[in-house]
């Protein structure tokens, strides 16, 4: 077989079933998928390929998965920082959106968050805004794979100024992008159980499971939230959602931090995902998740970045080492969140939480190829004794050298391929000034 790719000369982290670790492997694509891996003797040639990559010894391995973005929020890197999260929502983000966000500050925003993820080695994302029909564009302008969310909320938002349609707006967007590309899944984002009514819920999880997409929720993310669904309903916000039908194998339960033993048993029953946000809970103070709990009772929990209006950058690297030391030192635990359990939440485990990982998460034979190569030969990644554990505890997201997504390669020597990412930083800068003035 002719082959389009042959990535040699590196060590290859399958995260399959077994964690394979293939030293001084070889991995083959033919147009989207994966076809070949195994070791290479010494006196194996080279199959032939219309493209040979050398890994000059680096860590051949899945491209990352992020379960929880606000794509286009990139445009507000910075701009209320130090602040809890009913502050900063009420009184910066929400304003912030109100006044400054439309179709083209939504795609440009996501433009850049796109590219960023894509130069530090994430290649699927999962996404929840509004105006997402723009960040779609965007997404696949650029090439990566991402399960989009149109948001819904009960009040006034960009592009949904009568709260009656965010559903059916929501609806618009699965419509016209299912089966649009490869590359991009539909979904519905309901923002909380506090900003949405329990109608507004039960409609919305409706039209997902009428539709075969995921359902996204952010939920039990502060003390306040809890509190608030306690006095309203007079249970948790797990306990809540679980009553009025909304809680299952698709549902994507976003954050997850304030849960009791109970709730943990409800998401385990249900086989809901959990994408885990360290980063964002730590800044905005809102608490750590119980997420060796999570995981002990069988909940598949991904990796999550959040905003970068809230964390704030979308490097997965720095997530899963702040994921790994987080837990430990809350335990006071040392062997707790050890290496690999953290890369599966960054890989298999991120995207069996959306859905994907019969597709992606994973380097095997018949899946899709999404492959990144790490450069290793830095002084932060030197002696290399556990590739595993140098990817959670020492590699950043600038080691990345080269992305390729579905069989495409995307980045090339650090460099992005598919679009003038000096053209987006530009008009980024301008945007902002926009926003200064104002």
């Amino acid at each position: 077989m002719h082959f389009d790719i042959v990535i040699h000369n590196g060590t290859v982290i399958t995260m399959n079933s077994d964690c394979n670790i293939i030293n001084n492997g070889i991995l083959c694509t033919k147009n989207d998928k994966i076809v070949k891996i195994e070791a290479r003797t010494s006196n194996m040639p080279l199959p032939e390929a219309q493209n040979a990559i050398d890994a000059e010894g680096g860590i051949i391995m899945p491209g990352l998965v992020n379960t929880h973005t606000h794509l286009p929020m990139a445009l507000f890197r910075g701009l209320a920082d130090d602040l809890p999260l009913s502050r900063w929502l009420n009184e910066y983000i929400f304003p912030a959106e109100t006044k400054h966000i439309q179709p083209e500050s939504v795609r440009l925003g996501a433009l850049l968050s796109c590219a960023e993820m894509l130069l530090s080695g994430t290649t699927t994302c999962c996404d929840g805004y509004f105006f997402e029909d723009h960040v779609a564009a965007a997404v696949n302008e650029v090439g990566m794979r991402a399960v989009l969310a149109q948001g819904v909320i009960d009040f006034p938002a960009p592009g949904v100024s009568d709260p009656a349609d965010n559903v059916n707006n929501a609806l618009k967007f699965i419509r016209k992008w299912d089966g649009l590309t490869p590359l991009i899944i539909p979904s519905i984002f309901c923002h909380s159980p506090y900003t949405c009514s329990k109608e507004t819920l039960k409609k919305a999880k409706g039209a997902a499971d009428d539709n075969g997409v995921l359902f996204q929720i952010h939920v039990a993310e502060t003390k306040d939230e809890y509190l608030q669904i306690q006095t309203k309903h007079h249970a948790t916000s797990i306990k809540y959602l679980d009553k009025i039908g909304i809680i299952d194998q698709n549902t994507l339960l976003v954050h997850a931090v304030w849960l009791n033993d109970p709730d943990i048993e409800i998401i385990a029953k249900r086989r809901a995902g959990v994408s885990h946000n360290p980063e964002s809970n730590m800044k905005l103070a809102s608490g750590i998740a119980p997420v060796p709990a999570l995981l002990k009772a069988g909940v598949t929990v991904g990796l999550g970045t959040d905003s970068c209006a809230s964390n704030n950058d979308l490097d997965l690297f720095s997530e899963m080492d702040t994921a790994a030391k987080l837990h430990k030192v809350n335990a006071l635990d040392p062997t707790l969140m050890d290496a690999v359990t953290v890369l599966k939440m960054a890989t298999i485990g991120g995207a069996k939480a959306i859905g994907l990982d019969r597709a992606t998460g994973s380097l095997e034979i018949g899946k899709q190829a999404d492959i990144i190569i790490i450069d290793t030969h830095k002084p932060h990644l030197v002696p290399l004794y556990n590739p595993v554990s140098q990817i959670v505890y020492a590699a950043r997201g600038s080691d990345v050298r080269d992305v390729i997504v579905a069989g495409r390669t995307l980045v090339k020597d650090r460099k992005l391929l598919t679009v003038d990412l000096e053209n987006i930083i530009e008009k980024v800068i301008r945007f902002s000034e926009i926003i200064k003035k104002k």
